[in-house]
């Protein structure tokens, strides 16, 4: 349902609330490699989410990106708006130009409270909450130290 782009650009702010603040900055070079994401992509990301002020940044020395307080208080529905737009979620799932509760598609009921759950999740739910939630229920970012052999 979230392109590629979206998906990378929520781990990667999950991650910066996660492990950066105003005083401890990461570079794109760690935060790709921790997330197992192509780089250069990575970085026009954050750049982006930079401009539309979801991440913040400092340049130089001891630069790199964070997430402030105040960032922490976007939501995932922000991130989703800035790189993939609202219009998977206001969609048809067939593709029909018109549907509705009216005029439903074959899946327009076993689809449309799905959406609407992810949109209250999306919205209502501040990054600073998911944070939470991942450190107390143990929820990964990255597969990358993880033994799944078995």
């Amino acid at each position: 349902m979230l392109s590629n782009a979206c998906k990378y650009a929520i781990r990667s702010i999950l991650y910066l609330a996660i492990e950066t603040n105003e005083n401890n900055k990461i570079g794109v070079k760690r935060i790709a490699e921790e997330l197992e994401t192509p780089q250069p992509f990575l970085a026009k990301l954050l750049q982006q989410l930079t401009k539309v002020n979801l991440v913040s940044s400092t340049k130089g020395r001891n630069g790199g990106f964070y997430l402030s307080s105040n960032d922490q208080k976007n939501t995932v529905w922000d991130v989703i708006k800035n790189i993939d737009g609202t219009s998977k979620f206001d969609d048809c799932y067939l593709g029909l130009s018109k549907c509705s509760d009216d005029t439903p598609c074959p899946v327009h009921f076993i689809v449309a409270p799905l959406k609407q759950k992810l949109l209250e999740n999306f919205r209502d739910k501040t990054i600073a909450q998911y944070v939470i939630e991942i450190k107390q229920t143990g929820k990964v970012l990255s597969l990358k130290d993880l033994d799944i052999t078995n």
